[in-house]
């Protein structure tokens, strides 16, 4: 309901703290429920409006989310039987105050199928069947297959209609035994040799995360902040929540790293999240940076649609318009052009999204650079063969990552978030 009226993101209210309380199995099943639910809402959708005399705009908010999780529980879990998703949908409604539609719910699910959900993601052959089954917009999944093929297009749903992995930095080099104590099962990481894959067990309620002394990170996210490299100056745009500021900082701790964050509230948490004695946080408008300085690093993390992360938030699918991308392609611009101004004379600025969009990566890259003077794009396939030879980068495909000179990951394809990364290098 949050999600809906509030424009939030799942993930972010699920590990709030009204719900640290919860067991961890309590608070697992709330999590599988809530992403499962807007994963496949628009197949749960098709279900509910084929079971109901109502149409779906109809009826009230509370009735349909009470639907939504009865029919997900009903024919995408497996432990939990009908006649009590059925019960506890009816109870859902009567805590919301609208006992009126009791029956009305009782008997929408109990005219729902009790058969397993099955999506056969690969045998579909073309865009409109694929969006139907993987529950995905039809304009994203046309875009996708016009920029990507219908096979990578394939597996980037199949990968968002999925769990993903969650994947640990290591912020003390202790941390890794404490988990493996506290009973978190590990794997090594699939696509950096210093990360961890979480194989079982619940990270969220180890001292150490919450001691900060590790944090769960996409590896792709990872890659992306080592790409920054090593200098003296180093600048950090739009960078809560702070994860890859935390990282820089570590890999550079004699340099000066300056994080600047528009929200003041969010730039509070990137202080707290930061946790590096060498960070200082500003609450500043990447667009008009406080600074009169130039720095030899700098990365900018730019504000973007996150369709490279729908499997942890599937919400973005159903709240992104094809219009918006026009008005976030035009902030990251804006946005580019102001941090260039900010890297001194063979400095390195390292611009990154997690979209798929190339709307918000290679076209912002381009419009800006045919204005700018005095930049030009290095190779990211360098700077990834370094990486590997440093015993950094554990994936051996270099090709795969690569597009043109850009970093390019793509959901599914790599065990990992979709990010793009273009390196600018100043003469």
């Amino acid at each position: 309901m949050r999600v809906e009226k509030e424009d939030g993101y799942a993930s972010e209210m699920l590990h709030a703290r009204k719900y640290q309380d919860l067991s961890s199995l309590d608070h697992g099943l709330a999590t599988q429920i809530t992403l499962g639910v807007l994963r496949w809402r628009s197949t749960i959708d098709e279900t509910v409006r084929r079971a109901s005399s109502k149409k779906l705009a109809q009826m009230d908010a509370e009735v349909l989310t009470a639907l939504r999780m009865g029919v997900f529980q009903i024919q995408y879990l497996e432990r939990i039987p009908a006649h009590a998703a059925i019960f506890e949908s009816v109870e859902l409604v009567k805590r919301a105050r609208k006992r009126s539609a009791v029956p009305f719910v009782n008997a929408v699910l109990r005219k729902v199928p009790v058969e397993r959900h099955s999506s056969v993601v690969e045998d579909a052959d073309d865009a409109a069947t694929l969006a139907s089954v993987s529950a995905h917009p039809m304009w994203l999944v046309e875009r996708w297959t016009a920029s990507y093929g219908l096979d990578q297009t394939r597996r980037i749903c199949a990968h968002n209609q999925s769990t993903p992995v969650a994947a640990i930095h290591f912020h003390d080099n202790a941390a890794e035994e404490e988990l493996i104590r506290e009973g978190v099962e590990l794997q090594p990481g699939a696509l950096l040799n210093h990360a961890r894959r979480v194989r079982s067990g619940d990270v969220t309620k180890t001292r150490a995360f919450r001691e900060r002394r590790i944090s769960v990170q996409d590896e792709a996210s990872q890659l992306v902040a080592l790409l920054v490299g090593t200098g003296q100056t180093i600048l950090d745009c739009c960078a809560a929540p702070g994860g890859k500021t935390r990282s820089i900082a570590e890999r550079n701790p004699k340099s000066r790293v300056f994080a600047t964050e528009l929200h003041p509230h969010r730039a509070a948490l990137l202080q707290r999240l930061a946790g590096a004695e060498n960070v200082r946080v500003i609450a500043a408008d990447a667009r008009q940076l406080p600074f009169t300085s130039e720095f030899d690093r700098v990365l900018v993390d730019v504000p973007c649609s996150g369709t490279g992360t729908l499997a942890r938030n599937p919400e973005i699918k159903w709240r992104l318009k094809a219009n918006d991308l026009e008005d976030l392609a035009d902030r990251q611009v804006a946005i580019l052009q102001s941090v260039l101004e900010r890297v001194e004379s063979a400095g390195k600025l390292v611009y990154a999204s997690c979209s798929l969009e190339p709307e918000e990566n290679e076209a912002v890259v381009e419009k800006v650079l045919s204005k700018a003077t005095g930049f030009q794009v290095a190779s990211c396939r360098e700077e990834l063969a370094s990486l590997r030879d440093a015993g950094e980068l554990s994936w051996g495909d270099l090709d795969s990552l690569i597009s043109g000179d850009y970093l390019r990951t793509i959901p599914g394809v790599h065990p990992c978030d979709g990010f793009f990364a273009a390196i600018l290098e100043r003469r």
